[in-house]
């Protein structure tokens, strides 16, 4: 276990590193100029070169990134060119919305989607199977806003049950998790499905059925434990995935998350909240794919990390 955590740390480390680099390199040859964002359409040519030589943009591409990565490694992430605060303020202040999101999201996902894959499994090819099925391919392939602008009519503004938008309370996270859940559930009940399907047509499932076993006991004690394992591989990529932020559920629900502060830094072109963003987000997923892997053995000990 010790080998294999100094193994993941190491390729985490590694993955971190080229992540860094090549965004600050798309950043570095990107058209756009955040000094002009900086000093204003009025600014002068003078007051413009000053503003780059001030925060080190006259530099050379390999100069500024040594110097980036040199104080990232001290966990300076820099300073917001535009809002003139540390950029890991800026992103811890907005942390725990998104941290809250993204848990309510994932319960939703798992809710739905486990419950029809598993149903869709046990009535394989059947009307049911093939409704749910359809059902899961409508889901992926909604656009975000019309699903949340829908809800957000249905709910909020027609029956009020729910805040119109804004953070604070569980009746505001409800829309948000639940937009995101029905989005996100499609890839969870067709993958549900398929290793369920798998699963159920094992020796061991039908020696338990030969033993006399109810349904409920074989699906709930055998076979779900063994069908879920690709099922967790996938939240842990989820997690990175929220935690670089949903932007366009974010807007739709006036939700503070990482994801609003991403999208008005990419409009200003403020490249310290951009490459810390996309940091952050890169750091959840392998850190996610770090705890699914750990999970798995505990949930099949047949596994072993290696």
């Amino acid at each position: 276990m010790a080998a294999y955590l100094l193994r993941r740390l190491i390729q985490s480390a590694l993955i971190l590193l080229g992540v860094s680099f090549i965004t600050f390199f798309l950043l570095y040859v990107l058209p756009a100029d955040p000094v002009r964002q900086i000093a204003g359409r009025s600014a002068t040519a003078e007051t413009v070169e000053n503003i780059r030589e001030q925060l080190g943009l006259d530099k050379p591409f390999i100069v500024q990134y040594a110097r980036y990565l040199g104080a990232l490694v001290q966990g300076d992430m820099g300073r917001s060119y535009l809002q003139k605060t540390e950029v890991a303020e800026l992103i811890q202040s907005r942390l725990p919305a998104t941290l809250l999101l993204m848990a309510g999201a994932i319960f939703c996902e798992l809710v739905l989607g486990l419950t029809m894959g598993i149903v869709a499994a046990l009535w394989r090819g059947k009307a049911l199977d093939q409704t749910l099925m359809v059902t899961s391919f409508v889901t992926v392939s909604a656009p975000q806003f019309v699903v949340s602008l829908l809800l957000l009519y249905i709910f909020a503004v027609k029956l009020g049950w729910f805040p119109i938008g804004g953070y604070g309370t569980f009746a505001h996270l409800v829309l948000p998790a639940v937009t995101l859940g029905i989005l996100g559930s499609g890839w969870y009940s067709r993958m549900m499905r398929s290793s369920m399907v798998d699963v159920l047509r094992a020796d061991y499932i039908r020696t338990a059925r030969a033993k006399g076993l109810t349904r409920a006991r074989i699906v709930l004690r055998h076979a779900l434990p063994n069908a879920i394992l690709p099922v967790i591989a996938m939240i842990g990529i989820d997690i990175g995935v929220f935690m670089g932020g949903i932007v366009v559920v974010e807007s739709v629900f006036g939700w503070p998350g990482i994801g609003q502060l991403a999208w008005q830094a990419i409009q200003r072109v403020d490249i310290p909240i951009i490459m810390g963003v996309t940091l952050v987000s890169a750091f959840a997923i392998v850190l996610g794919n770090l705890l699914a892997d750990l999970v798995a053995p505990l949930i099949d000990p047949r596994i072993r990390l290696r």
